[in-house]
């Protein structure tokens, strides 16, 4: 730990206590019995140096040495690193000019270019002019760069591993190397019961009185604690600090990294709120057609552990994994299920935030809710910044401020839609049917295609994954066309299908509109549009239909309209798009028909792939005798 005085660091208390905290190691041990070394042979320390020892040492070198290693030396002639590449920092009258005896200057000023940080260029000139402190180590350099210095007069010290083949690694001081090595002692001891010092009791006291900040809200107080404790290798101090940086990078069920939870997810009463997460990320990381990986929990664990891990991973990865705590919560943690299922994020959001403070830990080392990110419906909904807000609220009873919740992230209607690219692609188009007073389960018997699975759970996305499958079907006419729609439900009360991703073409002389079929028990709206670009204009088609009979369409392709049936004046084109300009005529003519009908779609529940998805009828007809359909087919291969 550190030990700080108001104006300089105490290297004679903390020299002491790493010397009094230091155990012989096996190897140790066997040379004592075997007589050839003696106790003092093994000690870190060594007798302080005078200042004349420093002061020659300095004119022998001909500069001044940084201020914690002058002090260091004041204290120590010298140190015994127990474990690591570098074995033994040598005394004042051993230290000299490394001098770049391997040439590595030339390397790695040839890796500089006009775009190279101030730290590379820092690296490239230290080896010439570094000085060196070890006198025993595996094939590593202690090196001291009098050219990367601070404010107060320090130098960069640098560890090279010549048998590494990377990067050297820096400390900003000699006093930073100095604390990291001493934190490295205690992490390479932490897992032996019997080292137990007043710095592991402090700690362990950090890791519990973290638990209490933690459950409070005060989850940056903890995440301070749980770091410090982690450096030091403190058992269930990573563990914990995991939970806490899951929900900080927010990225739900689809992002961040991996996340390992140390020994805690041997424990069976974490194994619902963190095996997920792990699992989430497992499958999150699998190529498509590669074999799959095996699912390592990184601990040791029981059968029964292992064998629960084995099935949440089969359930997340076919996406019927469903995060089911006990009590009041996990009554909320339903209910926001069955909103966040058909699209209503924000809504699923409300009734989790509400029910944190109900939430009691399964386990002594669980911080939060963190289950809630391997869900394949709920992790999406929590996004970084709700993540922030989980954190930040007091749960298991505790008391305290409350954040302020974090905005909605849906806008209403259907504006949205023209405000970015990411809903046209990939080539440029996207369609939507809505039906009125119908449940999403409804869509596969009213516009499914025939023999068709219905609707199908999300299953876990690897890196890479695109929202839906845009090739043609292998047992697809060639006029066909069916949509892959993601399947939801609207606050008013319409389901809907959207497809991000139709296939290169527009509403043409074989398309016929879903909508009459959909509204065999209400009316159904169909939207299609595609952007224009170069020479091929614009489109905008819309549709609607009630009890299987189409009412009205129009298709707009640039300025010219194709009509059927009689158009309401507040959906008409050439009234809607009267004095817009060419940029805002997508947003007007969304405009009508979200007000019309009061449509919307959800755009986190789109973006982030909450929805299940269902493969519709085509949407064009056969061709009949006498009509001809041409189509080209492309073939990606690559070459060898």
């Amino acid at each position: 730990m550190i030990e700080e005085t108001e104006n300089h660091f105490d290297w004679q208390q903390f020299l002491r206590r790493w010397q009094e905290e230091w155990v012989p190691g096996e190897d140790d041990v066997e040379d004592l019995a075997e007589g050839g070394t003696t106790p003092a042979d093994l000690a870190l320390a060594a007798p302080p140096a005078a200042e004349e020892e420093i002061a020659a040492a300095e004119e022998r070198l001909g500069v001044r040495l940084p201020p914690s290693y002058r002090r260091f030396l004041g204290v120590s002639n010298g140190w015994r690193l127990d474990g690591g590449s570098v074995h033994r920092l040598g005394a004042a009258h051993e230290i000299g000019w490394f001098g770049d005896p391997f040439d590595m200057t030339p390397a790695y000023q040839r890796g500089l270019t006009e775009r190279s940080t101030e730290q590379e260029v820092l690296l490239a000139g230290m080896w010439r002019r570094a000085l060196q402190l070890e006198t025993d180590s595996d094939m590593s350099y202690a090196l001291l760069d009098p050219g990367d210095t601070d404010e107060d007069g320090e130098w960069a010290l640098y560890v090279y591993k010549g048998w590494s083949g990377e990067f050297p690694d820096r400390y900003p001081s000699f006093r930073a190397y100095m604390q990291r090595m001493y934190q490295s002692f205690h992490s390479d001891r932490a897992r032996d019961p019997g080292f137990v010092n007043d710095t592991t009791r402090a700690l362990d006291a950090d890791v519990e009185r973290a638990r209490e900040e933690a459950l409070s809200g005060r989850w940056e107080t903890a995440r301070e604690l749980l770091t410090e404790a982690h450096r030091y290798g403190r058992p269930r101090a990573w563990g914990r600090l995991q939970q806490l940086a899951a929900l900080s990078q927010g990225g739900g069920y689809h992002g961040g990294g991996y996340r390992g939870f140390g020994g805690l997810v041997a424990d069976p009463r974490c194994t619902g709120e963190l095996v997920p997460v792990m699992a989430a990320a497992h499958l999150r990381d699998e190529r498509p057609g590669a074999s799959p990986r095996r699912f390592v929990l990184g601990a040791a664990t029981d059968d029964g552990v292992t064998e629960a891990a084995d099935a949440i991973l089969a359930r997340v990865r076919d996406g019927s994994y469903r995060y089911a705590p006990d009590g009041a919560f996990g009554e909320a943690v339903a209910e926001a299920w069955e909103s966040a299922r058909w699209g209503d994020t924000d809504t699923a959001w409300r009734l989790i935030r509400a029910a944190l403070p109900s939430w009691s830990p399964p386990g002594p080392d669980l911080l939060a809710p963190v289950g809630l990110l391997g869900d394949p419906v709920l992790g999406p909904v929590v996004t970084r910044e709700r993540g922030l807000e989980l954190l930040a609220t007091p749960r298991a009873g505790r008391t305290g401020p409350v954040p302020d919740p974090v905005p909605d992230l849906d806008p209403p209607g259907l504006c949205w839609l023209a405000e970015t690219q990411r809903w046209n692609a990939p080539y440029g188009s996207y369609r939507c049917l809505w039906v009125e007073g119908a449940e999403p389960e409804a869509l596969p018997g009213l516009v499914g295609e025939d023999g068709g699975a219905g609707l199908t759970a999300q299953p876990s996305r690897p890196a890479g994954w695109f929202p839906y499958d845009v090739r043609q079907r292998d047992d697809s006419a060639p006029w066909e066309d069916r949509a892959v729609v993601a399947v939801g439900r609207t606050g008013s009360g319409w389901a809907f299908g959207f497809d991000t991703a139709p296939r290169p073409s527009e509403p043409g002389n074989f398309f016929v509109s879903p909508a009459a079929a959909a509204s065999r028990d209400g009316r159904a709206v169909v939207l299609w549009v595609r952007r224009g670009r170069d020479d091929v204009p614009a489109i905008f088609h819309l549709s609607v239909a009630e009890g299987c009979e189409e009412l009205f369409a129009y298709t707009l392709r640039g300025t010219d309209v194709e009509r059927t049936g009689p158009v309401p004046e507040a959906l008409d084109p050439e009234r809607v798009l009267h004095a817009v300009d060419e940029a805002d005529r997508e947003r007007h003519l969304l405009a009508a028909v979200q007000d019309e009908f009061g449509l919307s779609l959800p755009r986190h529940a789109l973006a982030e792939g909450v929805l299940p998805h269902l493969t519709t009828r085509s949407w064009n007809r056969a061709p009949r005798e006498g009509e001809s359909y041409t189509y080209v087919t492309v073939h990606v291969g690559r070459r060898l």
